[in-house]
């Protein structure tokens, strides 16, 4: 027999006060809540688990997490670039180094002073750079209606967005999982998220963009948790831009 919502979200309940085999008191567990998680997280991990079954059997497991942002539009959009085409731990070291370079204040100024040199130095390519650079320069000619984004649909955003080099697609929607922190998107191309549908729908065997957006089908409008639960599955340390 189907599981009822009182039910699951009653599992999801239990389940999110432990994680990394530790259990959080009341008091750490309301600061998680009250400075981490989006208004909507819990709702949509029991609805998710409700509808779809690997959900119900992930999301318990990695309950006490949540989607993290840092709320900075610029830092959220340059860590993405630094992000492509790297593995996780490459792109966190190379971040790393940025922090280092800039005194730890990752603003389109503190950029645009940089030379080319230091920004290879800190591990950059030379293509990187450049988007990197001209990111920067959107911002502080206020090119971008970064004021305006709150009231604007994803698609709007994802289109004002691509017109900066080095921003397709990818590195918008990660955008809004992160910065925005918007419930319903699905980034196709990223890699990780097809390798974890693959794993726990496919059993392992590929899969097709058509195939993955059948998958998450049942996922909405919470398809953003849905991805962070995909990618919690074949990597237990949460993502972060």
């Amino acid at each position: 027999m189907a599981q009822s919502l009182g039910s699951v979200d009653h599992q999801y309940q239990a389940n999110k006060k432990s994680t990394s085999g530790f259990i959080l008191s009341k008091a750490a567990e309301q600061i998680v809540i009250e400075e981490v998680a989006p208004e909507y997280w819990e709702q949509a991990c029991a609805e998710l688990m409700k509808h779809d079954r690997i959900m119900r059997k992930i999301i318990p497991q990695y309950g006490a997490g949540f989607l993290m942002t840092r709320g900075d539009a610029f830092g959220t959009l340059a860590r993405s670039i630094v992000g492509q085409q790297i593995s996780v731990a490459a792109a966190q070291s190379v971040w790393n180094k940025m922090l280092l370079t800039l005194k730890k204040k990752v603003t389109p100024k503190n950029i645009l002073a940089l030379t080319v040199e230091e920004l290879r130095a800190a591990g950059l390519s030379g293509r990187k750079v450049e988007y990197i650079r001209d990111l920067a320069e959107h911002f502080d000619s206020g090119r971008l209606h970064a004021n305006q984004w709150k009231g604007m649909e994803d698609e709007a955003i994802i289109k004002e967005l691509s017109a900066i080099r080095g921003i397709g697609r990818w590195t918008a929607e990660m955008f809004l999982i992160f910065n925005m922190v918007r419930p319903n998107i699905l980034p196709l191309d990223d890699v990780g998220l097809i390798k974890a549908i693959s794993l726990n729908y496919f059993s392992g065997e590929p899969v097709s963009r058509h195939e993955a957006r059948e998958v998450a089908a049942n996922w909405a409008p919470w398809r953003t948790v849905a991805t962070w639960y995909m990618w919690r599955s074949i990597d237990p340390i949460p993502v972060e831009y």
